[in-house]
């Protein structure tokens, strides 16, 4: 699967799930919460260290799942994250190292930025998907479509603050792809291994995708 064919699959989705995983015994069963539901992404974040093995483990069960990395912040990462058969890369900001690598290697990265200044960073590497973030204090619904004027050929992807409530104010602008966040599968859910849970608080986020 390209590059491009990976952002059509995003945009399609709609909805990005964002992980965290402590424990890797939690992968697969978080893995099929989002399957039960019918949604086949998932982005697992770096912040722990069950990060590399989880995405591992999700891949070779739910290979028809699209799984991203999140919360990448240094290029071993990033290698780890590829290795393991990740299909695209998201950071929490525009680390013009990491970004750059990922450029020149042709891997997809989905960079986090929230101003001006930032998506002409990205429009010079060639990047045209982006991440929003953090989303609802850096001006939401309205900063996006604000940004829609000057830069028509950018996709953002706002996350940080995102949930049923907001979520359709996002993808009704024309230049939101998709959007992440975790509200679906929040931390606590997966500690108490809730997942029953986490499959209905998706159908729920996916219920609302029919209004649009």
């Amino acid at each position: 699967m390209n590059k491009m064919n990976v952002k059509e699959k995003i945009a399609q989705f709609k909805i990005v799930p964002v992980a965290t995983i402590d424990k890797v015994e939690d992968s697969l069963s978080l893995a099929k919460a989002l399957v039960d539901a019918g949604l086949l992404i998932i982005e697992v974040t770096f912040r722990t260290s069950a990060a590399k093995e989880s995405i591992k483990k999700i891949l070779k069960t739910y290979p028809e799942m699209l799984v991203g990395a999140g919360t990448v912040l240094t290029i071993t990462q990033v290698k780890d994250a590829i290795e393991v058969g990740c299909k695209f890369i998201v950071t929490p900001g525009f680390n013009p190292t990491v970004v750059d690598y990922c450029v020149k290697n042709n891997i997809l990265l989905i960079p986090g930025l929230n101003t001006p200044t930032f998506v002409e960073w990205a429009l010079e590497r060639g990047i045209t998907l982006v991440k929003f973030y953090p989303a609802d204090i850096s001006g939401g619904p309205k900063m996006l479509k604000s940004l829609s004027g000057p830069y028509p050929m950018m996709k953002f992807m706002p996350t940080g603050g995102i949930n049923n409530d907001t979520m359709i104010d996002y993808l009704r602008l024309t230049n939101v792809s998709a959007v992440g966040g975790s509200w679906m599968l929040p931390n606590d859910l997966i500690a108490v291994g809730n997942f029953k849970e986490i499959t209905e608080k998706t159908k729920q986020a996916l219920e609302l995708l029919k209004t649009l």
